[in-house]
């Protein structure tokens, strides 16, 4: 498989909003079919890594709902959205350049304890099996605007979490994949047991 070949057609298959925030980038050294760092506050960058070596044993149908859910995971991190968490890490951040240039060592210490806290809130919040639920759900609301059905979607999605489990030399699944799957079958309509839906956003 020639990466820039595969690159370029898998840039057709992402939305217009991926491929403004998001960057594929071949990483052959790496042990994982598909990656991305934990998107940082303010990053305007939001690198993909795929190791095109390991990529090439997935059907193209395989690929495209991973990448798919890859990139509806990296674009769904806020970190400047507002809520109660966001409002407490600006918060904790002006109290701690007020208390700063008041030279208060208690007042920053609390600032930033807070800051700290809230950022640690948001982070929980978009690693959880949630947030990994919402990117699958989006995923397959995308891939229904490039001609896939839902249930083949969730279904090409559900082997594709299966199948990278076994090139990386994974046994078992872990607890995050084992929900999703399980998610993906009720879509699939394999399993009359789903996961309670929460709210999902698009991309």
């Amino acid at each position: 498989m020639e990466p820039s070949v595969e690159i370029r057609r898998l840039l057709d298959v992402m939305p217009a909003s991926g491929r403004m925030m998001t960057k594929i980038v071949s990483k052959p050294e790496q042990n994982k079919v598909i990656d991305a760092a934990f998107p940082l506050p303010l990053s305007q960058d939001r690198p993909i890594y795929i190791n095109f070596d390991l990529w090439r044993r997935l059907t193209k149908p395989q690929r495209d709902l991973l990448l798919l859910q890859m990139v509806s995971w990296v674009t769904g991190v806020k970190w400047l959205q507002v809520d109660i968490y966001q409002g407490v890490v600006l918060a904790g951040l002006l109290g701690g350049v007020v208390e700063a240039v008041q030279s208060d060592v208690v007042g920053i210490a609390i600032a930033g304890g807070l800051s700290a806290i809230a950022s640690w809130q948001i982070w929980r919040r978009n690693k959880s099996n949630d947030a990994a639920l919402n990117a699958d759900t989006v995923a397959i609301r995308v891939a229904q605007r490039r001609g896939y059905s839902e249930s083949e979607a969730a279904q090409h999605l559900l082997t594709a979490i299966e199948t990278v489990a076994k090139i990386e030399g994974r046994s078992t699944l872990d607890f995050s994949e084992l929900i999703r799957c399980q998610n993906l079958r009720a879509i699939a309509g394999l399993s009359p047991v789903g996961i309670p839906k929460g709210p999902v956003s698009d991309f």
